[in-house]
Order: C-alpha cells, then structure tokens, then sequence
C-alpha cells in the first residue's frame, strides 16, 4: 500500500513558551481536497511550514509520499510537492513569464518548457509580458498557482488562496483548484473561510489553538448536529403542552411566535400527526441543521481569531 500524500504525527512547534502547533495528527489521502480549518493564529500556517519542511518541528514528523524533510532532506520530500505558504513571492520588476522561467530554470526536469501552458491553466497567458509589480492581488495569487505547477505536482498545499481576493477572484480560484482536483492533484487548503471549505472540500480537520478537535469527512461533521425544528401553530400553548408530551423530543423553548425543538424525522412526524388530531393548524414546521460555521465554532469555543500571542507565529 502506497503512502498517503501527507502524514502528520505528533507535531509539535515551539517558539519559547509560546506553544504554536501541539501534537498535530492527520492523513491527507489520495485525491482529497482537504480543508485544514481553523481560527487566526491556530496553528494553520505554522504546520504547513513543517509539512513543507521551510522549518523545522519541534517534536513529531511529517511525511510527504512516505518521506520525511527532515530524515530524508527536504529535496527529495518535496519531489511531486508544490505550494505556498501565507503569499507567493515574485519579482515585481520582471513579468510573470520571466518570473516563471527564472523558477522553471532553478527547478529543471523540463519545467521551462511548460511555462506558457500554465499561464494558460490560471488565465494570465495575456498578462504573462506585464511586470508582476502591476498585477492584482488575484493575479499575483493565480500566478503563485502556476509557480506551482510547473513542478507537474501530486500534491499541491495552498495557504489561504483566496485571502484579500474581492468576490469575482475568489470565485475563479475556487474554479481554479476544482478543475486540478478533477485533474487528480491532492489539494491540502489551508483556510479560515467555512463557505470556501464547503464548497470545495470532501475531508476536514480543524485546529484550535494548537490542537487538532476534529478530522474527517465533511458530511460526517455536518452528520454531527441534530435536526433543529421551528413549529408555527394557531395554539403555541396548546401545541407547546403536546410536543412536551412526545418522545425523542428535546430542547422545546418559545421564541417569539414559534417553537423550537430537537427532534428527528420521526418524532417529528408524530408531532405533526398528534397536533392534527388535536385540532390545532400547523402554519410552519422547518426543518434546519446545523451550519458548517455553526459547528466549527462551537468546535473552536466561539473563536473568530485570536488575540493572544499565538497569532504572530502561526
């Protein structure tokens, strides 16, 4: 059995008494698009420093493909490996094809002779003779893409790819890495933005201060949250004394107009049935789940970002 493109086992980053990164563990598999979560200054960026060996950990290992940057040299651990972490550096004063071809030169294994073919896989084949220095945000991002895949890469880490992109350029690097996961490349999205997990990823695991609270499918994670229900009724109080008395019924409470319940299908259709023969009206009863934001707050503790000193190491 092959080794998984990335394998992370008790890893650790420390930085004096700031503990950055605390016994990470996860598996990125083949073809997976792969949601690495977390709030501002979790750890995210810090492990994908180690993953691709630009530091050094602490404690623990990371293997890439089976081999370690640290055991095996980070040269050959980042064979079939691209990415970037925080932002893509270039020069501003050369073009974005000269820029490529300085990167193609250094690389080698034929990488020159594909430069024009990636400017075209991230739409810059027109600007590819425009100085970086005048490319957008955007542009400089998708550029920072085709840097990568110069190295025709199996596995591809991208640190927050959409971060300061205005709606219209998120939207095109989200197409972007749906069409190269359709291509077969692994993709590890280092990101804080839930709507951007949802729509691409199929695994995730979120971090929190260090540590990992979560890995797995997306759909099990969402599977998590029980079915919330919002009742409309011509009778709440008659209603409310009903739906107290059913089982698999939790959390009832008044809200305004409505009520609010946990509950699943089922008991939720012996509600609808037993207010029917109680004569009263239903005028709503909505179903509703748990957001992805929903739960990775309540798996984070409500964190958005982070004020403590973390944040200026990861």
């Amino acid at each position: 059995m092959s080794a998984p493109p990335v394998a992370a086992r008790g890893l650790v980053k420390r930085y004096g008494r700031i503990l950055a990164v605390d016994h990470v563990d996860l598996t990125v598999e083949p073809g997976d698009v792969f949601g690495y979560l977390g709030p501002n200054g979790a750890g995210k960026t810090t492990s994908l420093r180690m993953m691709l060996g630009l530091i050094r950990p602490t404690e623990g290992s990371v293997e890439l493909f089976g081999r370690d940057p640290v055991k095996d040299g980070v040269r050959k651990a980042l064979d079939g490996v691209a990415g970037f972490v925080e932002a893509p550096r270039f020069y501003p004063y050369l073009s974005g094809r000269k820029n490529l071809r300085l990167l193609a030169d250094y690389d080698g294994h034929g990488a020159g002779n594909r430069v024009d073919e990636m400017l075209d896989v991230v739409e810059l084949r027109d600007r590819g003779g425009d100085r970086v220095g005048g490319y957008s945000h955007g542009m400089r991002q998708r550029l920072g893409i085709a840097a990568a895949l110069l190295r025709n890469p199996k596995l591809l880490l991208l640190d927050e790819p959409t971060t300061g992109l205005d709606p219209a350029g998120m939207r095109d690097m989200r197409a972007l890495v749906r069409r190269l996961a359709g291509e077969g490349i692994t993709v590890l999205l280092s990101s804080h933005l839930l709507g951007e997990v949802e729509e691409l990823c199929n695994r995730v695991a979120i971090i929190r201060t260090g540590t990992i609270v979560y890995e797995g499918t997306l759909h099990d994670l969402l599977a998590t949250s029980q079915t919330e229900y919002r009742l409309r009724v011509t009778e709440p109080e008659r209603a409310l004394m009903i739906c107290s008395a059913q089982r698999g019924v939790e959390k009832i409470r008044v809200e305004g107009p409505e009520l609010r319940f946990q509950a699943d299908e089922q008991a939720a259709a012996a509600i609808s049935i037993a207010l029917g023969q109680a004569r009263i009206g239903i005028t709503a009863l909505v179903p509703e789940t748990a957001s992805l934001e929903e739960l990775f707050l309540g798996l984070t503790g409500g964190e958005s970002g982070d004020k403590s000193a973390r944040a200026e190491v990861a």
